[in-house]
């Protein structure tokens, strides 16, 4: 489920690192967390939605990807992202 423009603002205004700031990995695992607990919601109601539950993995190892990437190449970064998201290591 895609995300309205409001939604989106909070989180780039919520992760960004500098101003003007919208496409650092904070940002898009934060915009891919909210996908996928929206997405999670829908599949509770529709569970034969087989498009949106492919959906749903390709974000989840997008993200996956990402949080590789930041712990990489910078941990305390990392550290904060999982502490502010609730995310498992």
């Amino acid at each position: 489920m895609a995300l309205t423009k409001d939604e989106k603002t909070e989180v780039v205004t919520k992760f960004s690192q500098a101003k003007g700031d919208t496409g650092s990995p904070e940002i898009q695992v934060a915009i891919l967390s909210k996908e996928i607990d929206k997405l999670q919601g829908h599949l509770g109601d529709n569970k034969h939605d087989s498009p949106a539950k492919r959906g749903l993995l390709s974000k989840i190892a997008k993200r996956r990807r990402l949080l590789r990437y930041l712990s990489l190449h910078n941990e305390d970064r990392y550290g904060k992202l999982i502490k502010s998201l609730n995310l498992k290591k």
